[in-house]
């Protein structure tokens, strides 16, 4: 099938008159999917509802029309693409491809999307042009509890899309171990032996790396080490002198 667009297909944004064809869409397009989606966890008339209550304002919407027909639609805002839905039967005649390539050119910084690991026709699409999957999870966050994927396509300048993405993320990084330089601390006042406890250290690092399975648990347990040594390192550096301290004796650990 082609993906060359039809020479009649029109790409506008869209009017609040346009949202019950979009919603129209969207279901068509969900249900022809099959196994590819999880079992949506709303009725039609609510998947209705929600559309028809949309903000065009707060998003950027967009229709593609086919002999004056709505045929499918994208919904983004400025860092995220929301949806990206073709009918059923003007698949395969370039539209998501037409749509797909409007979004991009109004995010030339990059732009995020998450898609269900089940859509492997919408990963291949997506990969298809140019966009990295970065992130797995086990689907708890969205509401059909399905596994799903990040994807970002980075826009014109790959390297400072991803560098600009890892800043914030060792932000996270910054107060997570905050977090946990401090949680050591507070334990170490109540915690009945300075020991540390290999077992428990273990099962930390299985957990970790039950997360992030790229890095495999070997590398997990010396990441897990290093923070807990300097944590703990920490913890004594930030303790008050006992009498021995004052004395000039060592500092107990």
């Amino acid at each position: 099938m082609s993906r060359h667009p039809s020479t009649d297909l029109e790409l506008l944004p869209a009017s609040v008159a346009d949202l019950r064809a979009i919603a129209e869409v969207h279901l068509a397009a969900r249900a022809a999917a099959g196994s590819s989606f999880p079992p949506s966890v709303h009725t039609p008339d609510e998947a209705r509802s929600w559309v028809a209550g949309w903000d065009l304002s707060t998003y950027d919407v967009w229709v593609a029309r086919l002999g004056g027909r709505v045929v499918g639609y994208t919904r983004a805002t400025s860092t995220w693409l929301d949806d990206l839905y073709v009918a059923p039967d003007a698949q395969g005649r370039g539209v998501g491809t037409a749509l797909l390539r409007r979004v991009l050119a109004r995010h030339r910084d990059g732009v995020g999307l998450w898609v269900f690991e089940s859509n492997l026709p919408a990963r291949r699409f997506y990969a298809r042009h140019g966009f990295v999957e970065l992130e797995r999870t086990d689907g708890s966050a969205n509401e059909e509890r399905a596994p799903d994927i990040r994807l970002v396509w980075p826009g014109d300048d790959p390297l400072a899309c991803f560098r600009a993405m890892i800043d914030e993320v060792d932000l996270v990084l910054g107060d997570v171990l905050a977090r946990r330089t401090a949680l050591t601390r507070a334990v170490q006042a109540v915690k009945p032996s300075r020991e540390r406890d290999p077992r428990r250290e273990a099962e930390v690092a299985r957990r970790i790396a039950a997360v992030v399975p790229e890095l495999e648990e070997e590398r997990v347990a010396r990441i897990v080490d290093v923070i807990i040594t300097e944590s703990l390192a920490a913890a004594r550096d930030a303790a008050p002198a006992g009498p021995a301290d004052s004395d000039g004796g060592v500092r107990r650990p």
